[in-house]
């Protein structure tokens, strides 16, 4: 045998024993030559508007602004009477969008986890109308490299379905999904469906997204061709906020999530601006997100525009700025004081927009939103972040649904409103199409309503009697009081009466077996309405509901298995 051959032999069977022996604590690391190239920090010359107003601010259509959180417990921010570390962390700036506009006491979520749930907010649907019903979980390699040959989703749910635990109940593989051809081009709200940029752009608005996408990566599913005149962010469903060395960095990781290990060995430290190259931010992710939101405003301050605002704070991986940490000494728990810095870091931020838009006498005439993607992530390994409501992001209850939503615009909100009702993000499309005069596709089923009626009084009643959320068989709906939550491990169907048991702590189905069956009936029907999925569901993983990941088990337990 020749020399060459016996040495490549050795290197393979070495690499194999090598990889064979690291497999239950060491997840994939793309190779440095397979994984994108990060260029060093870049200005972004943002595209101006013109030097003076054509007409005055409160003649024009509103502007825009949507913020967006990454996996915010209902109970972070101080406003519902919580706050973090029971309290030690406020987040007044959050409050205030509430305080001066509207809080919808029944904010929903469109889905449980990142990508679907920002499917619906983008396109006013449903996502299993377009097939969006789980989350892409892969890095990216370059796209002239064959997918087929690194299937990244594979080995991530691979390894998360080998990961040690004490509990009974174990991540579910499914071989059969993982042979189907690799589909990562496909993972993306497709170019067929019509974003609320695309309409607002159609009605003369400057569109920018600032931050997270998780709707795609191909070529036209990317934010620049969906709608947004101008893209600065990321593609995938996470980012670091410092190099993990960095000297201005506090980090916390979770030994016993397996997310947590993947998104640490793999995330990278980078943006990109239109498709362009990747490259470093010049400070913490949360920071720098939100000078490139100050600056987009200056530059759009005599024109309407619509900003997307999608921060990837407070998502793992845990990481704070050493001054937000310093700041807060009072809170003893070091992974607790990280995530409490991340928020307030958000905070900060989010008070800075604010300040430009009334520094540019924009904010009387500009209909601020802000919400979360879903609830609190049980993996974080924090109790309360969702309290009063039970579950996790990932989850159907309502803490994994149920999310801060406010709507601020002096010009048509009076300050201090309340709505109760149930609304969902994908009313937020509805909302900020009719307000710019745009109007909505009339070739499809556009599931959200224009919630501005309802909030000044020119319309009585509630947009929506009945909501679904559907992830593989786990399928869950809400119809007026009633909330039927159809389990498939256990196979269990599970009733709350939301006016009754706003927490969901008492199951009656057993007392309700005809609202039961009519619910079932209702889900039937909705599933008639949605399309198969578009690339398939990988693991299926038990989530304990009322502790998180970390934590022991309790006898007997309520948990709900997850299709991903």
């Amino acid at each position: 045998m020749k020399r060459w051959v016996k040495i490549t032999l050795g290197a393979v069977a070495t690499l194999g024993v090598a990889g064979y022996l690291s497999k239950d604590y060491v997840f994939l690391h793309l190779p440095g030559w397979l994984a994108p190239r990060v260029y060093d920090n870049r200005p972004v010359n943002w595209q101006k508007g013109p030097a003076t107003a054509a007409v005055p601010v409160d003649e024009r259509p509103p502007n825009i602004v949507l913020i967006v959180a990454d996996d915010l417990g209902y109970n972070d921010i101080s406003f519902n009477g919580g706050g973090v570390a029971g309290g030690l962390l406020k987040t007044p700036n959050i409050d205030a969008i509430g305080r001066d506009g509207v809080t919808f006491s029944d904010g929903y979520a469109g889905n449980a986890t990142c990508a679907p749930s920002r499917a619906a907010l983008m396109t006013g649907r449903y996502p299993t109308r377009f097939g969006y019903e789980f989350t892409p979980a892969e890095t990216h390699p370059p796209a002239w490299f064959p997918s087929s040959l690194i299937r990244t989703d594979v080995t991530f749910a691979r390894n998360i379905a080998s990961f040690q635990t004490d509990w009974e109940h174990k991540t579910i593989f499914d071989e059969d999904a993982a042979r189907q051809p690799a589909t990562t081009a496909d993972k993306g709200v497709p170019a067929s469906e019509i974003t609320i940029a695309e309409l607002l752009r159609g009605r003369g608005y400057h569109t920018v997204h600032l931050g997270k996408w998780h709707l795609g990566d191909a070529k036209g599913m990317r934010p620049e061709d969906q709608g947004f005149d101008e893209s600065l962010g990321f593609m995938i469903g996470g980012q670091m906020y410092l190099p993990e060395n960095s000297p201005d960095v506090e980090n916390s990781k979770q030994d016993f999530d397996p997310i947590d290990k993947f998104l640490w060995a793999n995330l990278p430290f980078s943006v990109q601006y239109n498709g362009g190259d990747r490259f470093r931010p010049s400070k913490y992710m949360t920071d720098y997100l939100t000078d490139q939101a100050v600056a987009t405003i200056d530059a759009n301050r005599n024109r309407p525009f619509f900003l997307y605002l999608a921060y990837n704070a407070p998502h793992t991986p845990l990481q704070a700025s050493k001054a937000d940490y310093d700041a807060l000494p009072q809170i003893a728990d070091h992974r607790t004081r990280v995530y409490a810095a991340m928020i307030r870091a958000l905070d900060r931020g989010i008070g800075q927009v604010m300040a430009e838009l009334k520094a540019r006498r924009l904010d009387q005439n500009t209909l601020v939103i802000f919400t979360s993607d879903n609830g609190g992530a049980h993996y974080i390994g924090l109790p309360d972040i969702n309290r009063p409501y039970r579950g996790w992001k990932a989850t159907f209850f309502e803490g994994g649904v149920k999310v801060p939503f406010f709507m601020r615009w002096p010009a048509r909100i009076k300050p201090g409103s309340r709505f109760d009702g149930p609304v969902s993000h994908f009313d937020i499309f509805s909302t900020a199409s009719d307000v710019a005069g745009a109007k909505q596709p009339t070739d499809r089923p556009i599931d959200g309503v224009d919630l501005l009626p309802f909030i000044t009084g020119a319309k009585t009643g509630t947009p929506h009697n009945t909501l679904f959320w559907r992830s593989g068989p786990y399928r869950v709906v809400r119809d007026g009081d009633w909330k039927l939550q159809l389990l498939d491990l256990p196979h269990v169907a599970l009733l709350y009466d939301m006016k009754a048991d706003p927490t969901e702590r008492r199951d009656v189905a057993a007392l309700h077996p005809d609202v039961v069956a009519r619910l079932k009936g209702l889900i039937a029907q909705h599933d008639r309405e949605s399309v198969k999925p578009a690339w398939p569901s990988l693991i299926r993983s038990p989530i304990a509901i009322d502790r998180p990941l970390g934590t022991k088990p309790r006898p007997g337990e309520t948990y709900i298995y997850w299709s991903n």
